[in-house]
């Protein structure tokens, strides 16, 4: 037999691996894997199938960047989970990554490499805190040189094929963005795309040519779609493939430019299709099994590879062929032959809110009347709870408890309309939601109504402490991970270029105060009835520790059941195997005490 603990142990554990990119002119891919406690750059041999670790660096690696060439790669890291983002170079003769930039206090965007490799480009806030101007650096001598400043946020997309230009992103609320072409001997910005409403842009693709490219983007319309346009003339877009109910979250143009390879997100579940350009029809791919794609990489004009997860399936590297459809798996990092016979699909449903809105939500482990429940709420706000892996869902799953997974409104991948439904001063709306889905898991699948819990992170701890102080009497218990406990305060705290976007939001410090005021969890914790666990990382640069203290002080003043535990080297995340470990073992013995669930014994 093996004992919860354990098994809990060996959820935790449980790798994968994620962001595949197909290394130039080489037969091999990298990808990003915790195997060693920390996420670091990893390679795949296409033609051995061997594995080996690529980098070795101090903190967890957040991204790669490969150059044009396949010689030379940028690992993006940071120092304890802060986000700020420093460069390290890794050169094939190399046997450890140099530093290339370097500004601890600051934040790095990457922009891309030049086509001769000697120069990237990339965006930092080092000028102002709220603005991040536009850099180009010289690989070799390390020169910078400001070429654009920006007074906001920015991210460059890449260098244009003629190498004269950079292709940059600025958002303009939060979930919007603008493209400009920035001519580099000029230092002139040249808006792509004028004249169009204000909606969403993403994964540019430029074709070979260099006079145009492929988009999507929901411009007058609710759903992202693919989209052509030509770089002089790109206010005329040419609608290609839209879809009326879901996005199209993914495109990646082949190497011969033929074919272009997408995602679909269905409530959650992402479909593989294939566009063919020349003939103008799509089809999708059959044999991926259900779950979430992402990074879409040519090898060649017939293999594409892709990174898969699934609640049964933690992260693997994929292939499929298109000379024969064949879908395979080609890495099994994910493999946890201890606890994957564990593993549970959810099902999916829906329920229908105060107001009419159907809402969806992923159910797992249901077996029985009367049965606790934990719902768990996830952040954002404008995320998107998807059919991947999650240990702590699969774990109190499998040990007697039902979890209940919703998106409610103000969700992403249901649409533009949807996601706005909870825009500032309709806030509560999607609090309200919380309430009639625990009405519907009573109702519904008889779900016992004194045991029903709920937990979230980032603003789903918000979403936590809002219904723990709004709808009082529906819980049991709550867990709140580096939640919100105060918009007004947490505005004033946080980076100066999040705020501007997050207000867009939530609303602004100018306009809204007095709603924050009304809605707070802090102005309310005096309704908390039951024990809360709250965690947060003392790095935490979106979030402040702040949020976290001052409602425990609070509580703990009023004589209230709160546990407040402070991880000193993680931030918004909690990447530290040994953290992760901590922090889940207590969210699961808290729950099995307060939701009065006896621990299970599982056989092996």
């Amino acid at each position: 037999m093996i004992n919860s603990d354990q098994v809990l142990s060996e959820y935790l554990n449980v790798r994968g691996g994620f962001q595949p990119q197909v290394i130039p002119n080489q037969q091999a891919i990298t990808f990003i894997s915790k195997e060693t406690g920390i996420p670091q750059v990893w390679k795949w041999d296409v033609t051995t199938a061997e594995i080996q670790q690529y980098s070795d660096l101090p903190d967890r690696v957040l991204a790669v960047y490969h150059s044009p060439s396949g010689k030379q790669m940028i690992v993006g890291i940071d120092e304890k989970g802060n986000e700020k983002q420093q460069f390290h170079l890794l050169r094939e003769k190399d046997s450890y990554a140099k530093e290339l930039v370097v500004s601890k206090e600051h934040f790095h965007q990457f922009g891309g490499w030049s086509s001769d490799e000697s120069k990237i480009a990339f965006t930092s806030n080092r000028r102002h805190p709220g603005y991040f101007d536009i850099f180009i650096l010289d690989v070799e001598t390390k020169t910078e040189e400001v070429v654009y400043q920006v007074d906001g946020n920015c991210t460059p997309i890449g260098w244009t094929k003629d190498g004269e230009h950079l292709i940059i992103s600025m958002p303009e609320t939060n979930i919007d963005q603008s493209y400009y072409i920035l001519n580099l001997n000029k230092k002139e910005l040249c808006k792509l795309f004028e004249g169009n409403p204000l909606s969403r842009y993403q994964s540019l693709q430029q074709s070979n040519n260099g006079e145009s490219g492929f988009i999507l983007t929901d411009v007058g319309q609710d759903t992202l779609g693919i989209h052509k346009f030509n770089f002089k003339e790109s206010s005329q877009l040419q609608e290609l493939l839209t879809f009326d109910k879901w996005d199209i979250e993914e495109i990646k143009l082949s190497p011969d430019n033929s074919i272009l390879a997408f995602t679909t997100n269905e409530g959650g579940v992402s479909l593989l299709g294939i566009y063919d350009l020349i003939k103008q029809k799509h089809h999708y791919i059959e044999g991926v099994p259900s779950g979430v794609v992402e990074s879409l990489t040519w090898l060649n004009d017939n293999e594409l590879y892709f990174g898969l997860k699934s609640p049964i399936l933690p992260g693997d590297i994929w292939r499929v062929s298109l000379n024969d459809n064949k879908v395979e798996r080609v890495t099994f990092i994910g493999e946890a032959k201890e606890v994957q016979h564990l593993w549970q699909q959810p099902e999916l449903c829906t329920f229908s809110s105060f107001d009419g809105l159907e809402v969806p939500y992923f159910l797992y482990g249901k077996k029985e009347e009367a049965q606790p429940v934990v719902v768990y709420v996830h952040g954002g706000p404008e995320y998107q709870l998807r059919a991947e892996y999650n240990p702590v869902i699969q774990y109190l799953a499998a040990n007697g408890f039902a979890v209940a997974a919703p998106n409610v409104r103000g969700s992403m991948g249901y649409g533009r309309k949807y996601v706005k439904l909870d825009d500032v001063r309709k806030r509560m709306d999607s609090v309200a939601d919380l309430k009639w889905l625990a009405n519907d898991l009573v109702h519904t699948h008889g779900a016992d109504s004194e045991r029903i819990g709920i937990m979230g992170r980032s603003y789903g701890g918000f979403m936590v402490l809002a219904a723990l102080t709004h709808y009082a009497d529906i819980w049991a218990a709550g867990v709140d991970i580096v939640g919100i406990s105060h918009f007004k305060s947490f505005l004033e705290n946080t980076g100066a270029w999040r705020r501007k976007l997050r207000e867009y939001e939530y609303g602004s410090l100018k306009d809204d105060v007095d709603f924050f005021e009304e809605i707070a969890p802090l102005n309310h914790s005096d309704k908390i009835k039951v024990p809360l666990l709250i965690f947060h990382g003392r790095n935490d640069t979106r979030v402040p520790v702040s949020e976290a203290e001052q409602l425990t002080a609070d509580l703990k003043e009023q004589g209230k059941q709160v546990d407040l535990i402070i991880f000193e080297d993680e931030g918004h995340q909690t990447e530290k195997i040994e953290n992760h470990i901590k922090m889940n073992t207590e969210i699961v013995q808290f729950m099995q005490k307060f939701l009065k669930v006896q621990e299970v014994n599982f056989k092996s």
